[in-house]
Order: C-alpha cells, then structure tokens, then sequence
C-alpha cells in the first residue's frame, strides 16, 4: 500500500511514518511511505498514493490547496488533515476528506481513524485484491495488476510499477476475486484488458511491451471478452 505524508515539519514527517510503520506492522499489509516537506513536491509525485496524510498549515499550496488540486485530477483515494485547530473538520468536508486528526498527534486517535479506514477499504466490492503472501497481507488495487501469471500452484502478479509479489492459491480462486477487466487468456495467464494494446496472431500485446501468449481453444471468447470491454469503457461502466 502506497502511503504519503506531506508536512512541513520534520519532527512530525518523522512521527507519523513511526506510527504508520508501527500500525501497518501489526496488521501485516505491507507498506511504502513517501514523505514530502511540501504541497508543490507531493503534487510532483507520480507515484499512486493510497492514504495521503495532509498537514493544513503549509505555505502556499496549504493543505486544503493541495487537497483540491489533488481531487481535480482525479485523486479519488483517501485524504487525511493532519491539523492543529479542529474547525478545520468543516473544511475538510469540501474535499471529501476521510478523516482528520489534531496535534499533538495521539497513537489512540490515529489507531481509531485507521481501523475505520481498514474497515472501509475491505467493505468496497470489486476494486482491490487482499492476498497473504510470505511477507504478509497485502491489498492490491486491481488497476495496478498488468497480468497474473500461474506456474505450479504459485500466482505471480506482474504489477504497474515493474515488480512482482507472488503466493500460493489456485487459478480457480484468484478469478473468482477479479472483475470483468480480467481475462485468463491461456492456462497459465490472466490479463488486465485496460493494459492490453494490440491482439494479433494467437498474442496480447500490452502496455507495458510484454506479449502474451492467447490459446487458441480461447481465442473466440477472448475477442468478445475485448469487444465488451470496450463497449463498457465508452459508456463508463
């Protein structure tokens, strides 16, 4: 899971990524935290943030400035305040903020709002695949799964950002927790239609320059497995 904390101040850049790390720890998710001193240095970032804790009191863009910007392009995760006066909860509500939390920060209050932030992650249907691997939980949002690759009862996922976290479960199984943006092309492939690019001789092309081998028993079906897609995408579903 990727997670942000943007704050102009070291000492609770530092504080937070201790008490994330800590809280993440005991859960078993694995994590990755990007801190920034600024609003302009988070909004530069390319990276898909899961959780974006925001410090309010920044220099220009403050914390609501940059929350805005955030959901104008399309940032539809969650946004946490972190803040010093507890007026600013109205605010917050202007930018769909999950929650906010007053300094000094307290482990009990943070621990509470991130429960609740579990709890509601879990409860969305069909948008992100909870996996136990040898490192732990992890929670993979779908649209970060380029491809599942299976080889003896091992699922490899081959994720956005180039790398690949594997564990035990059946073919069987994994498909059952996907959508329709998922197609097991071959015996031993699923794929995300939103990355293929071309499909042409019994081959997926995708996105990301790999090729993937399409059976020919499900070829057919793969097609209309393409078309339908499509059809969705152009009409938002």
């Amino acid at each position: 899971m990727q997670i942000a904390i943007c704050d102009d101040e070291a000492y609770m850049t530092d504080l937070l990524t201790t008490t994330v790390s800590k809280y993440f720890a005991r859960q078993n998710i694995n994590t990755s935290v990007s801190c920034f001193s600024s609003g302009t240095a988070l909004l530069a970032s390319d990276i898909n943030f899961r959780i974006i804790f925001l410090d309010v009191q920044m220099k220009h863009p403050d914390g609501f400035e940059t929350a805005q910007i955030l959901r104008q392009r399309g940032f539809n995760h969650f946004l946490i305040f972190i803040t010093i006066m507890r007026e600013d909860v109205f605010r917050a509500f202007e930018v769909n903020a999950f929650d906010y939390l007053v300094k000094p920060l307290l482990e009990s209050d943070f621990n509470r709002t991130m429960d609740r932030l579990l709890r509601s992650i879990r409860q969305q249907p069909n948008d992100q695949l909870f996996i136990k691997s040898k490192k732990g939980r992890s929670i993979i949002p779908f649209e970060n799964i380029i491809y599942c690759e299976i080889i003896n009862r091992k699922i490899y996922l081959h994720l956005k950002d180039s790398s690949v976290i594997d564990y035990y479960d059946k073919i069987g199984n994994l498909e059952k927790k996907l959508d329709n943006r998922f197609f097991q092309c071959h015996r031993s492939y699923l794929i995300n239609l939103q990355y293929l690019r071309s499909y042409q001789g019994g081959a997926a092309f995708l996105t990301n320059g790999e090729t993937i081998p399409v059976s020919r028993l499900r070829s057919n079906e793969f097609s209309s497995a393409v078309l339908q897609y499509m059809k969705q995408r152009r009409h938002g579903k």
